[in-house]
């Protein structure tokens, strides 16, 4: 597939496939539309067994009664049926010109059961416009190409490869034991595999040597675009042996459907370039004593995107590290590259008074020492251009190795609600290395491509609604990721309250009754990770440790905090007692777990010695229908708690369909007028 770049930086996206010179593949060709009347012209593609594509298709517009129309018999006549158009409609057909029009048979018709395909009017039972489809055409499908074959004395297996489309392949049943130091998921061209070919970033998009498999499905993209008509092979690669464990070599001209996604027209203009993740990689120039970096990625419009120097200087780690937090603010329409320091692995939170985390050189005394270029956002792709001095502005700042390797950090997670980064969701396990002088320059990025990919869904979030349970016990655990906390909409935070062992649980209080939470947050105000006191307010996202003393006096605590002259004092923390993943988890796994039993079980407890915090509540009539339980320190790690006079299943979900304020609001006339109305 050839990329058209002008220096205007026009977009135009080509589709993530392609099978010969002659120009992206749409699928498999029908043949051209036979011109009658109208103007009708266009190439007729099949895209699988249901949908149809038309290429520059033309037409005038002015027919009577005219359709999308085919049938399975004879020739174009009245005994066909309709297709609708490219919306889903069954209108009469309006102009067209040169457009591409992508068609879906209505229910039970398949391509290729029919025999042709006409701009047909119904009026004068003319056709304008037909393709015969050939009696032995086969529909593009996902199609097997061979299981992955192992080499002597490697323990490597599956089920047969299948291609789902040009783009996208799943390794069913895989299994490999992770051993190798530098294996990954290769392809290329030639007769084998060799090292000349290209890392497949794993199923989650990340570069890095493979885990262990235990007979997964394993689903893959193509790096950068490419198609299953531009390679020979995929592999299991063995980096530092330079061979393949496993390979599997593709058929030429295999009949799939074309892919959805689309190549993004992004080239980085800087000489250097290393791809970090699939959706995300950083480019930089050298002059002088300063860098230029650029940051480019696919994330969300509320994500952040982090890059840096490591803490360490023979290993990439999170800790000591002096990182940019970009993003692109949607409603300003700018750019953002902050200046931070991470000194611990939590958001930046006061400790005893001293900011500690993740946190901005600025709140901790200094200066924003990252001088931003430029910004944008479009279709998907955040880019950001700033510039550095290599060596450290101040003493919180560390250098930039242009003498040898540099280990560097980057991870891509959510703002919170005030702007600031959370707990990241993508980020590396292994050491990063860039080589800032590399000559000729280090460059192994490929094309962003532009689709949606399959999501996951969320855990089903538990309810304690038992009129008898007035006792709760608080303690914490992994808030689950995309399928936990994440999934319901929040910032996605590193731990999140277990109650009664279920994670972030909507609980009901009746009011008139005593409850007792028994909080088990860590009673340790040292630590910036495991000091977690419960506070109950009516504000939804907690983290009150942040606010400045006057805005923590503005902020109704209803249970948890007492207000001090310095602010807020919380008095309901007790030790600590946490669940934890197995020893070696990965915590970006999660994802795995369709259950949050599942996930449940898989997590140890620890809990200190010591009794647990009594915090002790009375919801009254003052107390707001829906408050939440948060912790002190951090943001998005609690709960919504229903306060009712009577408890009842679901209550979450008639909340939801409560009417809006307005309709609240107008209700009362409403009723008047229709009382008035069938008065006499």
């Amino acid at each position: 597939m050839f990329i058209i770049w002008f220096a205007l930086l026009v977009f135009i996206a080509q589709d993530c496939s392609s099978q010969d010179d002659g120009g992206p593949y749409q699928g498999k060709f029908i043949g051209k539309l036979n011109s009658y009347h109208h103007q009708v012209s266009g190439d007729v593609y099949a895209i699988d067994d249901w949908t149809v594509l038309l290429i520059n298709f033309n037409y005038d517009g002015t027919g009577d009664d005219t359709f999308f129309w085919a049938g399975d018999s004879g020739r174009p006549g009245p005994q066909g049926f309709i297709i609708p158009d490219e919306y889903g409609k069954t209108n009469i057909l309006e102009r067209y010109n040169n457009a591409d029009v992508r068609l879906r048979l209505p229910e039970g018709k398949r391509i290729s059961r029919i025999k042709w395909l006409a701009v047909y009017d119904v009026n004068t039972q003319n056709a304008f416009g037909d393709v015969y489809v050939p009696d032995d055409f086969e529909a593009p499908s996902p199609r097997n190409v061979g299981a992955m074959a192992a080499a002597p004395g490697v323990s490597i297996s599956s089920k047969p490869v299948r291609f789902l489309d040009a783009c996208t392949f799943v390794i069913p049943e895989f299994r490999y034991d992770g051993s190798g130091e530098e294996v990954y998921f290769w392809t290329g061209v030639g007769p084998q595999p060799s090292s000349r070919g290209t890392i497949i970033p794993n199923e989650y998009g990340y570069l890095e040597p493979l885990r262990a498999y235990n007979g997964e499905d394993v689903q893959l993209e193509l790096p950068g675009g490419r198609t299953v008509f531009e390679v020979d092979w995929v592999a299991v690669w063995d980096a530092r042996e330079k061979t393949a464990l496993a390979s599997v070599l593709l058929p030429a001209g295999l009949n799939v459907p074309p892919a959805t996604l689309v190549i993004h027209p992004h080239r980085s203009k800087l000489p250097h370039c290393k791809q970090l993740h699939r959706d995300y990689q950083v480019s930089w120039e050298v002059f002088g004593n300063q860098i230029t970096i650029q940051l480019a990625a696919q994330i969300g419009p509320n994500d952040y995107m982090a890059f840096g120097i490591s803490g360490n200087d023979t290993r990439s780690q999170m800790l000591g590290a002096d990182v940019a937090v970009a993003y692109f603010n949607t409603t300003l329409q700018q750019g953002v590259a902050g200046d931070y320091n991470i000194t611990a692995l939590a958001p930046c939170v006061r400790v005893l008074g001293q900011w500690v985390g993740v946190c901005h050189d600025e709140r901790s005394g200094g200066l924003n020492n990252h001088q931003l270029f430029s910004a944008s956002r479009e279709d998907g792709l955040t880019l950001l251009t700033y510039r550095r001095s290599l060596q450290p502005d101040e003493a919180m700042d560390r250098a930039w190795n242009t003498e040898g390797p540099q280990y560097v950090v980057w991870a891509i997670g959510s703002l919170d609600h005030e702007g600031e980064p959370s707990y990241h969701r993508l980020y590396h396990r292994s050491d990063v290395v860039v080589k800032l002088m590399e000559n000729p320059p280090e460059n192994d990025c490929f094309d962003f491509v532009i689709g949606e990919r399959a999501g996951v869904r969320a855990w089903e979030r538990a309810e304690l609604f038992d009129p008898a349970l007035r006792v709760f016990r608080f303690a914490l655990g992994p808030a689950g990721g995309a399928r936990g906390l994440a999934g319901r909409g929040g910032s996605g935070p590193a731990l999140a309250w277990y109650v009664n062992g279920q994670l972030a649980p909507d609980l009901q209080l009746r009011r008139g009754l005593h409850y007792t939470f028994r909080v088990s947050g860590g009673n340790e105000p040292h630590s910036a990770t495991e000091y977690h006191p419960l506070v109950v307010t009516p504000e939804p996202h907690g983290g009150l440790e942040r606010l400045a003393d006057s805005e923590q006096r503005r902020v109704r605590v209803l249970a948890g905090a007492r207000a001090t002259r310095r602010g807020l004092s919380p008095d309901a923390a007790g030790p600590l007692c946490l669940a934890t993943r197995p020893p070696g988890a990965d915590p970006r796994l999660d994802v795995t777990f369709t259950t949050f039993r599942a996930f449940n079980r898989s997590l140890r407890w620890s809990c200190a010695p010591g009794a647990p915090a009594d915090l002790r509540l009375a919801p009254d009539s003052s107390w707001p229908d829906r408050v939440y339980y948060h912790s002190f320190t951090h943001a998005d790690m609690g709960g919504r708690i229903f306060v009712v006079d009577k408890h009842r299943r679901n209550i979450a979900r008639s909340a939801a369909r409560r009417a809006s304020p307005l309709a609240a609001a107008l209700a009362p006339a409403l009723a008047l007028a229709l009382a008035l109305s069938s008065l006499p």
